[in-house]
């Protein structure tokens, strides 16, 4: 069983990233320039809008007006949608699951991961910390793989359902038998997307409704491209198989940049992991071979304080080094 000064220092160090972490999150936009680029934006916005307004309304102004309605009226119903269910989530995993079973799940890992602390000779504080990270954090960590991989299938379907569409209007076939070709032939998770898509349809269910649902289910970009697209066509007019073709060869130059910028970051992301992974595996190394020699940070307040201090560094470098390879296209 764990002495009572590894379990307080345990407690302080889980304390001081707990800190951290509220440190990072709420300092970062103020240091990172992200709060200087929004305003900034906002200030150009607003200058656009002036001018727009002090310039005569021409017929090629008045539709462009449209289209930007419509897109700021989407927008902006995307926006009222910030908080997520955990039914909306659960279907963006694709899981037929209910959320009473999800929670049944959480308590059960929950409860499991604390027996097995117990059981294996922590204390009853340690036990209760690693219950709730099991209850609380490896749910929803599963769930967020599970959302993260189906989205990265479901946009490499994207673009060949697309064009699909396009092929299927240049043949002469409705936008609505397109759309049920997609849902009977492509493949998974495109199929069951357009699947509900072309049932909502059936019951009656208006074309902008469903694509915002279906924006729900799958919040990406380029879904509210197409839907966008969809729906500028519908009120406005024109050649619908030109623009979704554009679309289309839009989505491949950004999988196609993604890709390059995955290439591009991989060997700064294993410098990052190897950068971080390297103190802790020296002191294990180090307490393997010499347990005498390592145990002073362990057993004297001075090198305790030193362990919390460099583990609190360590994450700060960890974070600026993962805030320094993920980039925004």
């Amino acid at each position: 069983m764990p002495s009572p000064e590894l379990v307080q220092l345990a407690a302080v160090v889980l304390a001081a990233l707990i800190v951290g972490g509220a440190v990072y999150v709420v300092a970062l936009p103020y240091f990172s320039g992200a709060r200087k680029a929004e305003r900034r934006v906002a200030n150009v916005m607003l200058g656009q809008t002036k001018m727009r307004v002090k310039t005569a309304v021409q017929p090629l102004q008045t539709r462009r007006k449209q289209v930007q309605e419509t897109i700021k009226d989407l927008e902006a119903k995307q926006k009222a949608q910030r908080r997520v269910s955990l039914r909306t989530k659960l279907l963006r995993a694709g899981l037929s699951i209910t959320p009473r079973s999800y929670y049944l799940f959480s308590a059960a890992s929950g409860l499991l991961g604390g027996l097995i602390m117990l059981l294996i000779g922590w204390g009853p504080i340690l036990a209760l910390l690693v219950a709730f990270a099991c209850a609380f954090g490896l749910p929803r960590f599963v769930l967020w793989r599970l959302i993260k991989r189906r989205q990265d299938k479901f946009l490499v379907e994207l673009a060949n359902a697309i064009d699909i569409i396009v092929r299927g209007i240049k043949s002469g076939l409705p936008l609505s038998d397109c759309l049920t070709m997609i849902a009977g032939e492509a493949p998974e998770p495109v199929k069951s997307e357009f699947a509900e898509l072309v049932e909502q349809q059936k019951v009656g269910v208006p074309l902008g409704r469903a694509f915002e649902r279906m924006y729900e289910r799958m919040p990406l970009q380029e879904v509210s491209f197409f839907a966008i697209v969809v729906a500028i066509q519908a009120q406005t007019g024109g050649n619908l198989a030109e623009a979704l073709g554009n679309l289309s060869q839009v989505l491949r130059d950004r999988y196609r940049l993604q890709a390059k910028v995955k290439a591009f970051s991989a060997e700064a992301k294993a410098s990052a992991m190897i950068i971080g992974a390297l103190p802790p595996t020296v002191m294990l190394l180090v307490y393997l071979t010499s347990p005498d020699y390592i145990g002073v940070l362990f057993h004297e307040r001075l090198g305790k304080i030193f362990l919390i201090a460099s583990g609190m560094w360590m994450l700060i470098g960890i974070f600026v080094m993962r805030k320094m390879i993920n980039f925004d296209y």
